[in-house]
């Protein structure tokens, strides 16, 4: 699929609307319109073939590819972070079984933004909700936040995926039950004598969701054919850590971060989990705290991991 100069231009922020005459014209003075990606006639998610040639089908794609196409920061940030975030998440699904092609609900469900809250309150990558975090786990109060944990939430959201799949056996169907919940996809299912999420209807929200998850695997697995361009600089790079053990309270988390050699908001950012300035600990629980590596905070020595290679444009 060619992507041709009006998508460029929107991919490097400009706007159809704002542009003048002049910017709608190629040097060649031929008039630069929009594009409609390619539909596959088929693809593959979590090892299940989806063939696209009912009309509902396409149809859903399609608007799904031209909404991450179109809306396009959060689309190339997502790709930036997968490169720092995937390689931590994918060996934790694929540990549990879990088709690593879920790596991409993470991208729909928050754009890999780790701090991320919903208007439902629902939590980082993962975007979990309070109770369904402790369900599977993990500790939230006031301060302390496992949901932007991303180990431990990867963990948990490995503990929903697994009990949704040996309700379904249907990992698609365990994709539209994490948006919607095991309750209301089982009902539905039920009441529309259907055999997975595809042949339901249902709300908007959760119809779009399925799609969205395929049209992001689609743009991240081959960005380029979709019209975005990185510099292998200008992803972001995993930084490495140690692991410093606390049992105890912590009276003050800056001074800690200080003992440590970093700063208060490095220490936050390594460990979003934390969620007040100090640590009571009353129950003497002991926690992992990430501290980065010096070298690895800066641009100019961090090391270049590249996760996918099909996410940057080669130098010639």
């Amino acid at each position: 699929m060619k992507i041709n100069t009006f998508l460029l231009l929107l991919l490097l922020g400009g706007s159809p609307v704002a542009a003048n005459a002049q910017s709608l014209y190629d040097n060649n003075r031929q008039c630069v319109t929009a594009v409609a990606p390619d539909v596959p006639e088929s693809m593959y998610f979590a090892g299940t073939e989806i063939s696209f040639d009912r009309i509902d089908m396409f149809e859903r794609l399609d608007r799904e590819i031209i909404s991450f196409m179109y809306g396009h920061t959060n689309t190339l940030l997502s790709i930036k972070r997968a490169n720092r975030y995937f390689p931590a998440i994918v060996p934790i699904l694929e540990k549990n079984g879990i088709p690593k092609d879920f790596a991409y609900l993470a991208v729909v469900e928050s754009f890999l933004e780790n701090r991320a809250i919903s208007s439902a309150k629902a939590g980082g990558i993962w975007q979990l909700m309070p109770a369904t975090a402790r369900q599977y786990g993990l500790e939230v109060n006031d301060e302390i936040d496992e949901r932007f944990h991303l180990e431990k939430a990867t963990e948990a959201a490995c503990k929903y995926f697994k009990a949704a799949y040996n309700k379904y056996k249907c990992w698609t169907t365990v994709a539209a039950s994490y948006n919607a919940g095991m309750g209301r996809i089982s009902s539905e299912l039920s009441k529309q004598n259907a055999d997975n999420g595809f042949d339901l209807f249902l709300n908007n929200e959760t119809s779009r969701y399925m799609f969205r998850l395929l049209a992001i695997k689609l743009i991240m697995e081959h960005p380029k054919d979709y019209g975005f361009y990185i510099a292998e600089e200008q992803l972001y790079f995993p930084v490495d850590y140690t692991v410093e053990r606390v049992s105890s309270a912590v009276p003050s988390w800056a001074e800690w971060a200080e003992s440590k050699g970093i700063t208060y908001a490095q220490l936050r950012e390594m460990n979003p989990w934390i969620r007040t300035r100090d640590l009571t600990n009353k129950n003497k629980k002991t926690y992992n705290v990430k501290i980065p590596n010096k070298k690895h905070l800066f641009r100019s020595t961090q090391p270049h991991k590249i996760y996918n290679r099909n996410w940057i444009q080669i130098k010639k």
